[in-house]
């Protein structure tokens, strides 16, 4: 049985993306000539047809979109893994309304694919929990998912 495949988000996974969640980003690496896979969680959906995050500005994610815009995104949603591919474009290299030095991507999709194996479902989400100033995780991630909305 193929797997499905859309053009754009469905709405469950739209609503889970109105709030930090835990993805994989896939980038290209022209230095090293191979994929590099990133687990980040400062996601936004603007709407069901693109995706805006946040990273570090000095990591080698903001290096691989600069030569390289195509992306994956991983994602876990309705008892399945779903592949998220679409084309990067780097907005700002610094969101300047951040303590901290971020860059803002937006990735506009192609493709939205459901990549769980046959016979299975995934059975409870990735949990995780931020292990720094528990406070200062919660003002920083508030700051961040706000600025990717304006």
């Amino acid at each position: 049985m193929a797997n499905q495949v859309e053009e754009q988000l469905n709405q469950s996974q739209f609503e889970l993306l109105q709030k930090e969640t835990f993805m994989l980003l896939s980038t290209y690496s022209h230095t090293c000539e191979s994929p590099m896979v990133n687990a980040i969680s400062w996601v936004f959906a603007p709407d069901r047809k693109a995706l805006v995050f946040a990273v570090d500005n000095r990591s080698i994610i903001v290096d691989n979109i600069r030569t390289s815009p195509g992306v994956v995104l991983t994602m876990i949603d309705d008892y399945s893994t779903y592949s998220i591919k679409g084309k990067a474009e780097i907005l700002t290299e610094r969101i300047t309304s951040i303590p901290v030095h971020l860059a803002k991507i937006k990735v506009a999709i192609s493709e939205v694919r459901d990549v769980m194996f046959y016979g299975a479902q995934i059975s409870k989400g990735p949990d995780y929990d931020k292990t720094y100033d528990e406070e200062a995780a919660a003002k920083l991630d508030a700051q961040v998912m706000e600025s990717l909305k304006e």
